[in-house]
């Protein structure tokens, strides 16, 4: 099984001049709690997600109507080819600790996968295996 076929197709990027409130909107809008942040390139340059806008910017005192999504983009990025096994994307979520996983294809994003995404495809003993993998404390 490939990773185009667990994923969730449509997602949305948020661009890094956009503010952190409309990513709060866009994420609102589409019922999800991460964006993948894409540059004026329209590649990919790194994800945000709900908290990072609490921990990062209202709980610091920033103003979400200014600070921009890239401003938050750091560290490395984890992607998937929307043609590599399911297989390959799990090994990258339980390596990295990630629970949402962009899938590419030609550079450009196609779909995210999640943990839900993930273990629907899984037996009983891997999704637990997969769970204490993520959600370790390494």
């Amino acid at each position: 099984m490939k990773a185009q076929d667990v994923m969730s197709s449509g997602a949305e990027c948020i661009k890094e001049d956009q503010s952190l409130l409309e990513a709060g909107k866009m994420m609102r809008d589409l019922d999800v709690g991460s964006l993948p942040i894409c540059g004026k390139d329209d590649k990919l340059h790194g994800m945000i997600t709900d908290r990072d806008i609490v921990v990062r910017c209202l709980a610091e005192d920033g103003d979400c109507s200014t600070m921009t999504a890239g401003s938050l983009a750091q560290g490395t990025i984890y992607w998937i080819d929307a043609d590599s096994d399911v297989d390959d994307a799990l090994a990258v979520m339980q390596e990295h600790q990630v629970k949402r996983l962009p899938v590419m294809r030609d550079h450009r994003l196609v779909g995210m996968i999640s943990e839900s995404d993930v273990t629907r495809q899984l037996d009983d003993s891997r999704i637990s295996h997969f769970a204490q993998e993520v959600y370790a404390s390494h």
